[in-house]
């Protein structure tokens, strides 16, 4: 058996944080790392002024940027998120690996596979770690599945069913969510890719073999389905939203073991509720979970034990979230452990989401072949 690839562990002094970029997602790492033990919060870098001062009183972050570049050059950091638009992913993320610093990037892990994988390279080529904060992975309901999972309830995964749907959830038209060059995409990249990460982690990270995909825009470019997500900044001399993504998109994924998954999001849509779910199907029974339905988060299964028809339903304690996602990487950074955080999941998320943005351009499956870059 092969040993696990590691690297110095870090024993000691607390670790020194930095967060880049101040939104949501920034300040959820924020308060993850603030909620950690063995680390100090001692960098901080955005453009928007009034968030940093607040922000750095807040969190009382001595090191303050608007530029991520002086951030690297004026502060000593152990570890960084990278919490930007996804354009900017590959760039600051690449250059912290560079100077020796761990990286914890938000999803989707960058602009497109292509730059995902020199992030892949970078960690590599530095020994550092590189995880990406799929936060909805570590929802009790996704933990107590993969319980049931490991526990041999529902045998082998074969099929599976996995989305996001809003009624109306377009963030910020005209902001950076809905221009293809700073997002990369629409709900495929942005929710979607939440979904797909859920449903491979369940079925065991199988290997991916075919995806074919279509996608539409029928209500952000004509100005609706809009949301308070993101920043409201319209563009153009008639007034209209700035829209160059989708706002729907399925896609069928088969993989090499014959195992396949159903996948949509979609961020603005005519159906009369949200909708959030992965449905499983397994040799020996299968699980619903779902999320958004009005009753809250729920997951049930079927199986048989001891031959008897069962229906179970987990108690479900706690939640995960972006805080989880920080410990667990704070944990790696602390042991060393470069196996299995050095971003090769995350890539194998930006390789489909590519494959189905193509698949959707040329109206045709796209086959993955080991180590494609689509």
């Amino acid at each position: 058996m092969n040993n696990p690839i590691t690297t110095n562990p870090i024993s000691g002094p607390n670790l020194r944080a930095g967060v880049i970029g101040l939104g949501w997602a920034g300040q959820q790492h924020l308060d993850g790392y603030s909620r950690a033990s063995g680390v100090d919060l001692v960098g901080l870098a955005g453009l928007e002024t009034e968030h940093l001062q607040r922000l750095g009183d807040q969190y009382a972050i001595e090191y303050r940027y608007a530029d991520w570049a002086d951030l690297f050059a004026g502060t000593e950091l152990d570890v960084v998120s990278v919490c930007t638009p996804p354009s900017l992913h590959a760039p600051i993320s690449i250059a912290a690996l560079e100077a020796g610093i761990h990286v914890l990037s938000e999803k989707p892990m960058a602009l497109d596979a292509v730059s995902a994988r020199q992030m892949v390279d970078a960690a590599k080529a530095n020994g550092r770690i590189l995880d990406v904060s799929f936060n909805h992975r570590r929802k009790a309901e996704v933990t107590a599945a993969k319980d049931l999972i490991d526990r041999g309830l529902l045998g082998r995964i074969y099929y599976a069913k996995a989305g996001w749907m809003r009624h109306s959830g377009i963030p910020g038209l005209g902001s950076w969510f809905t221009r293809k060059a700073t997002a990369g995409g629409g709900p495929m990249m942005d929710i979607g890719v939440h979904m797909l990460d859920m449903a491979l982690y369940l079925m065991g990270e199988p290997s991916v073999q075919t995806v074919s995909a279509s996608t539409y825009a029928e209500f952000g470019p004509r100005g609706r389905g809009g949301s308070n997500w993101g920043i409201s900044a319209k563009t153009g001399g008639d007034g209209t939203p700035s829209y160059e993504v989708e706002d729907l998109a399925t896609a069928f994924v088969r993989m090499t073991d014959g195992a396949t998954l159903l996948l949509e999001s979609s961020w603005a849509q005519g159906i009369g509720h949200d909708d959030m779910y992965v449905t499983l199907f397994g040799t020996e029974g299968g699980a619903e979970l779902s999320w958004n339905r009005g009753s809250g988060p729920q997951i049930k299964a079927w199986t048989q034990i001891d031959g008897v028809d069962a229906q179970l339903e987990p108690q479900i304690r706690g939640n995960g979230g972006h805080a989880e996602a920080i410990a667990d990487f704070v944990a790696a950074v602390r042991a060393g452990q470069l196996d299995g955080h050095q971003g090769d999941e995350a890539l194998t998320r930006a390789l489909i989401v590519d494959a189905a943005y193509r698949s959707a351009d040329d109206s045709a499956e796209i086959r993955l072949e080991p180590g494609s870059s689509v």
